[in-house]
């Protein structure tokens, strides 16, 4: 079965988990959410299956660089909508295996993928 990595080319992260996955066999296919897009419906399928506060980056410099109106009252419609309009707000990577989504490259996705 293929993985499918959906995140940033020059995300160092998302570097880092396909040569991972890579690196053990599996066969991956990227998908750079900036060049190549992501539709917002595929955002809340995602936000639905790991949560939309798993999914929304905070810490990233674009997070930042919101107005603190945009900032505010974040429910799961809005950060969707943020994340649609500004895809380097979605945690990277996200990997979609099958029916699976794992967000991040963190020890907890390392150990179920690799």
């Amino acid at each position: 079965m293929t993985y499918t990595l959906y995140g940033l080319k020059n995300c160092d992260m998302c570097r880092k988990a396909v040569k991972a996955l890579e690196g053990v066999g599996k066969k991956v296919t990227f998908v750079d959410i900036r060049g190549e897009g992501v539709d917002a419906r595929k955002i809340e399928d995602w936000a639905d299956e790991a949560g939309w506060d798993t999914l929304l980056n905070k810490r990233s410099t674009t997070w930042r660089k919101l107005s603190e109106a945009d900032k505010t009252d974040i429910d799961e419609e809005k950060a969707v909508k943020l994340m649609a309009a500004h895809r380097a707000l979605i945690k990277r990577p996200v990997v979609q295996w099958g029916n699976e989504i794992f967000v991040g490259w963190g020890t907890d996705t390392q150990d179920a993928l690799l």
